[in-house]
């Protein structure tokens, strides 16, 4: 029995909105394989990769009060002052802001980075460039979050990428969410920024490994000095 549990623990959970897209990749798979056996193996490849791309782990998610965690899976592809998109009212002032680009190999199921009140949700329809380019956070399709927490308010803004073609919220105006509590999914290699008040200090540099709901991208209570970074 404890065998069994074992191998059930291993099984990562697939989220919901991936169970379409699986069928038809699946039943694509086997006209494939009906046509011609190579082109059908290639097809159960991409199902596999579908199937790998819509899981949705548990998370082990730090609770203390001043932690900002990571709400998607992914590199830290940019940390700097941006000025907010004006759909989430925060003003032209330049905030802090952390970026996480998440590949088509990253899960891409969102979480909330603090717990809070949602004040707004923003949908603009746009481009669809590389996420890993700034200009994304611009000319890109893109939904925004603006959440009332208890360090002020948060700007969270997920950004459609080169591959992605629609953007699911899992939340509404008004609700409240938890620290690391599941808010939206972007379909197939995306980015999501975070907008900061600038007494929070980054914990984080480009290029780091990213895990939604578990990395801590900056903490508020931090006394420490800022930090450097290396790659290597």
């Amino acid at each position: 029995m404890s065998v069994i549990a074992s191998l059930r623990r291993q099984v990562v959970p697939v989220h919901p909105e991936g169970y379409v897209f699986i069928a038809g990749f699946f039943v694509a798979a086997l006209v494939l394989d009906w046509l011609w056996s190579p082109l059908g193996w290639l097809g159960f490849i991409v199902t596999a990769w579908c199937v790998y791309f819509f899981r949705d782990p548990k998370r082990v998610t730090p609770m203390r009060d001043g932690l900002v965690v990571s709400p998607a899976d992914g590199t830290v592809s940019s940390v700097g002052f941006f000025v907010p998109p004006p759909e989430l009212g925060l003003g032209d002032r330049p905030m802090q802001r952390i970026s996480v680009f998440m590949s088509v190999f990253d899960c891409h199921v969102n979480r909330a980075p603090l717990s809070g009140r949602i004040l707004k949700l923003a949908y603009k329809p746009g481009l669809f460039l590389n996420a890993d380019l700034d200009k994304a956070s611009e000319d890109n399709e893109r939904s925004s979050m603006l959440i009332e927490t208890s360090l002020g308010r948060v700007g969270v803004v997920q950004i459609a990428g080169l591959v992605a073609r629609r953007i699911v919220s899992f939340v509404r105006e008004g609700e409240t969410v938890g620290v690391g509590d599941r808010f939206g999914l972007i379909r197939f290699g995306s980015r999501v920024d975070v907008y900061l008040p600038d007494t929070i200090r980054v914990m984080v540099g480009i290029g780091a490994t990213a895990i939604a709901g578990e990395t801590v991208l900056a903490d508020a209570r931090a006394v420490e000095a800022p930090r450097s970074f290396k790659a290597g």
